[in-house]
């Protein structure tokens, strides 16, 4: 079941939006050559706790992390460790925040250094599949119009679209009804309206959408070992349109 949010929850959960913004954007100024996920996950903890909020991921089914940190073919739910990332990475950072009964969820992928063009134009298509999927997030619209939209502009791109996760509905509950897929025919689905709140959550491949978990039970890898990257913003709808409440200067 649906819930749609009232006003008073979409301001709560603009408040939990915020803080995953200001932790995406600490991300982007430490990622460099050099720096350990694991003094990123560190960096994030304590930012998202100095506001007063919890770490979502952190213990969320046993993840013992507060970020998920994937680097380069690593598409979703890295671990951080001590591995220094290098000129050339791609990196996937994925935080949620959970403050005063209400979750944020947001993800972007950064380079590290100098990239080669193909992991940018990776990059480049991944946040505008996400904008175009948010575009859709009408009022009347179908819920599989968000997810056609991600799988029509990576297709056009020559990338594929991960199938094996999804974005999701969110509020009280980091993960609430409904999924939502990054692909899919348009007009399809439940009706978007006023007080649905969604992560949407475009993950793409250079090459096939084929995954793997590795044996950590955690880390999905690409199949074929190629690059991939993942955008995330946490979404409400309104009497006018869409409302990115993890908007940043990433965005």
């Amino acid at each position: 079941m649906i819930k749609l949010k009232s006003s008073k929850e979409i301001q709560l959960m603009r408040e939990a939006g915020k803080i995953v913004a200001e932790v995406l954007e600490l991300m982007d100024e430490m990622v460099k050559p050099g720096v350990t996920t694991a003094k990123l996950d560190s960096a994030a903890e304590k930012l998202i706790r100095k506001y007063g909020a919890e770490p979502a991921f952190l213990g969320y089914n046993n993840f013992p992390a507060s970020i998920c940190a994937s680097v380069n073919n690593e598409v979703v739910h890295g671990i951080p460790n001590l591995r220094r990332l290098k000129e050339g990475d791609i990196i996937s950072i994925d935080v949620g925040a959970y403050r005063k009964g209400y979750y944020g969820d947001a993800a972007a992928t950064f380079a590290v250094g100098r990239i080669s063009a193909e992991a940018q134009k990776l990059i480049d298509v991944t946040r505008e599949s996400l904008q175009r999927a948010i575009e859709k997030m009408q009022n009347g619209n179908r819920l599989s119009d968000i997810s056609h939209a991600v799988q029509a502009y990576v297709e056009q791109n020559s990338m594929s679209v991960v199938r094996n996760y999804v974005g999701h509905g969110i509020g009280e509950q980091m993960h609430e009804e409904p999924q939502v897929p990054n692909f899919g025919l348009p007009g399809r689905g439940p009706l978007l309206q006023k007080g649905i709140v969604l992560a949407i959550e475009p993950m793409v491949n250079v090459g096939s959408w084929e995954v793997e978990v590795l044996g950590d039970q955690w880390t999905v890898v690409t199949g074929d070992g190629r690059l991939s990257a993942h955008f995330e913003h946490t979404v409400a709808l309104g009497e006018n349109g869409p409302e990115v409440m993890t908007f940043s200067n990433l965005s």
